[in-house]
């Protein structure tokens, strides 16, 4: 019998903007009932004005936490009571717990992407890494990749009021891992970036290029510019096979979507609201496969 929504069921969420094309609810929904979790999980579309009402209501709600996605990840950091180390660090948080109106606020995207290169037999240790993007994903994917062993780390972003703070990020992850070389570049600068990607083991777009309205778009302005067996990784989602990818693909490299980015981020943040594991296997075949 399918499980009913009851006056005893707890609320979580996704917020952010846009989050119409989000696969958060199926997974958690899913694995809530395969668990047997009194838990009901919805999408909220979100922009970043929004997210301090959003945040009272999280308090006023009584929910027991909620998912945090672009464009709001760092302005909901400003809004915790605790942090952990990691969304210390990158400054910004996806995953927030409530405590008894306590608010704790945590990073996952990292390790989400970490685990997504591990189950298809990838190991970052040692490997120089190039990743386009500054902003919550994108940080949260540095440092975590410079935290689990990678040898070097080229950053890409567009030079804009915000580009500082990624040179400060970059500061920060060497000042936490001094034997990581981390270097930053304007995204504009395709010559340098293909440089970079000459000497790179993994390639990953942490930007938003690549979803719609951009969808017919790519950081990588020339597909020439990938190599063969360069691990090339778009942690956006839907599409889940983004131009970036279908033009990688075609020049021989590893392709990897961000589905799997998703999935594992969002076992680690589904065990930070139960305490429990999500059946990952069964997520990944019914809804990623």
């Amino acid at each position: 019998m399918e499980r009913m929504i009851t006056g005893k069921t707890g609320l979580m969420g996704l917020i952010g903007s846009p989050v119409g094309h989000s696969g958060s609810p199926a997974m958690y929904n899913y694995s809530f009932e395969k668990l047997g979790l009194d838990y009901a999980y919805l999408a909220f579309d979100i922009k970043v004005d929004g997210v301090e009402k959003a945040i009272e209501a999280v308090k006023t709600f009584q929910m027991r936490g909620c998912n945090v996605t672009m464009p709001c990840k760092n302005e909901a950091l400003k809004y915790m009571d605790e942090l952990s180390p990691a969304a210390r660090i990158i400054g910004a948080v996806n995953t927030i717990v409530n405590e008894d109106g306590k608010l704790f606020g945590y990073i996952t995207d990292g390790q989400g992407f970490v685990d997504s290169l591990k189950d298809e037999g990838i190991d970052i240790v040692g490997k120089k890494i190039t990743v386009c993007g500054g902003g919550g994903a994108a940080t949260a994917i540095q440092v975590q990749c410079a935290l689990e062993g990678a040898r070097e780390i080229s950053i890409f972003n567009i030079k804009d009021e915000f580009f500082e703070r990624t040179v400060m990020t970059a500061e920060k992850i060497k000042e936490e891992k001094p034997g990581c070389v981390v270097n930053v570049f304007d995204i504009a600068d395709q010559t340098r970036m293909k440089e970079e990607m000459d000497s790179s083991d993994i390639f990953t777009n942490a930007t938003i290029v690549g979803m719609k309205p951009m969808d017919q778009e790519s950081v990588v302005k020339d597909p020439a510019m990938f190599h063969q067996g360069l691990v090339v990784v778009d942690a956006v989602y839907n599409p889940k096979e983004t131009k970036m990818l279908r033009e990688a693909k075609e020049a021989g490299c590893i392709c990897i979507n961000g589905q799997g980015m998703l999935l594992w981020q969002g076992a680690a943040a589904f065990k930070l609201y139960t305490g429990q594991e999500m059946p990952v296997q069964e997520v990944k075949t019914l809804f990623f496969s």
